[in-house]
């Protein structure tokens, strides 16, 4: 291994009481299939004139838009059933006002000789995502942000990991073991492969410096939390629940965001790792894989159903794109049954991250 690149000096503010609202807060920039990020304004403005103090965000993703009803001062539930998504919810929307400093980066990117790390990153996944000395990078360094004591420092250095590691990924998925695309001596027509050679360290520092920036306290008690949508306690009220599923398109084909993450996931359970892959495939995925009713043609009517049907007492707003199934018109009936006033707002043509075919997004507002 190279030497530990000398990480930049961080700018922390540890302010933990008033809310602060005299700094803009930018949030981190992502490649995550299906981000909302570049929309989060046209949201905001098609739902300001609801009236509503506190959001849950069903199933959560980058937390982008949790993070921009954070920002209108809203109290945000963001909730996702990846705990790597999870975690990202603690650094980002949960978190008040703790951020990583100095000392913490080199605590995390520096191994301690007194330390035997562990291997299982290079021994299970060689030649299948990363170079052996990345895997070796991340052994120790996952083992090093394991050590960390508290639970939002830990987070934001999840995230920072999480990002670097989805930055040196071609097409940034884990859904193909593919590595020969990084290192094949070829022309290349597509992909960045600046990105890919870029050093895990300074990728790390990048994506830690924006979650720093995009840390506040907005005066409200926010939360992160780990369920599946249908499954999060009744008992949990809300005024507005916000609900971006996985997308199927007209030909039946779902996102199944555990198979395109499932690498991210695997390392938040690192000791156990190995006891929920199926090794029968060849990118090492982990069990449950295309078992979500979200991605299934068959189920995904009944899932919507169950949904409206369980947060009818709260104003929904759906997210959705124009070409999927159900379709809009099956959407605007599924929520009359429960809503009496249902508005569809159609967007402009929008293109998601890694999506080659542009679509219109459409926003549905039931209350």
């Amino acid at each position: 291994m190279s030497n530990m690149l000398e990480p930049e000096q961080l700018h922390i503010d540890f302010g933990l009481g008033s809310p602060d609202y005299s700094t803009f807060h930018p949030f981190p920039t992502t490649r995550f299939q299906g981000s909302k990020y570049k929309i989060t304004d046209w949201i905001w403005e098609n739902i300001k004139f609801l009236s509503f103090h506190s959001a849950l965000d069903a199933f959560g993703g980058t937390g982008s838009v949790s993070h921009m009803l954070k920002q209108k001062g809203k109290q945000i539930v963001y909730n996702d059933i990846l705990k790597f998504n999870y975690i990202i919810g603690k650094a980002l929307i949960e978190n008040k006002g703790t951020k990583l400093n100095e000392r913490d980066i080199k605590f995390i990117l520096t191994k301690d000789k007194n330390i035997n790390y562990p291997t299982f990153i290079q021994d299970k996944f060689n030649g299948i995502f990363y170079l052996e000395r990345e895997n070796e990078w991340l052994d120790y360094v996952i083992t090093n942000i394991r050590r960390i004591n508290n639970e939002y420092k830990q987070a934001l250095a999840w995230y920072s990991l999480f990002q670097s590691c989805i930055a040196k990924r071609p097409y940034n998925l884990f859904h193909r073991a593919n590595l020969n695309i990084r290192t094949a001596d070829v022309k290349r027509g597509f992909g960045n492969k600046s990105t890919w050679d870029k050093p895990f360290e300074e990728h790390f520092i990048d994506f830690a410096n924006e979650a720093n920036k995009a840390v506040f306290n907005n005066g409200q008690n926010c939360m992160s939390i780990n369920y599946d949508a249908l499954d999060i306690p009744d008992n949990m009220k809300w005024d507005l629940v916000y609900i971006d599923t996985p997308y199927i398109t007209s030909k039946g084909v779902g996102t199944d965001y555990l198979d395109f993450y499932h690498f991210l996931e695997g390392m938040l359970d690192y000791d156990n790792w190995d006891n929920h892959i199926l090794n029968n495939y060849k990118h090492l995925p982990l069990k449950g894989r295309g078992q979500s009713p979200w991605i299934k043609k068959d189920e995904i009517y009944n899932a919507f159903d169950s949904l409206f049907n369980k947060y009818q007492d709260s104003i929904i707003v759906v997210s959705y794109r124009d070409d999927g199934i159900p379709t809009v018109h099956e959407i605007l009936d599924l929520l009359g049954k429960y809503k009496k006033n249902v508005i569809q707002v159609s967007s402009r043509e929008y293109q998601y991250v890694l999506s080659n075919k542009k679509s219109s997004e459409v926003l549905f507002i039931a209350e």
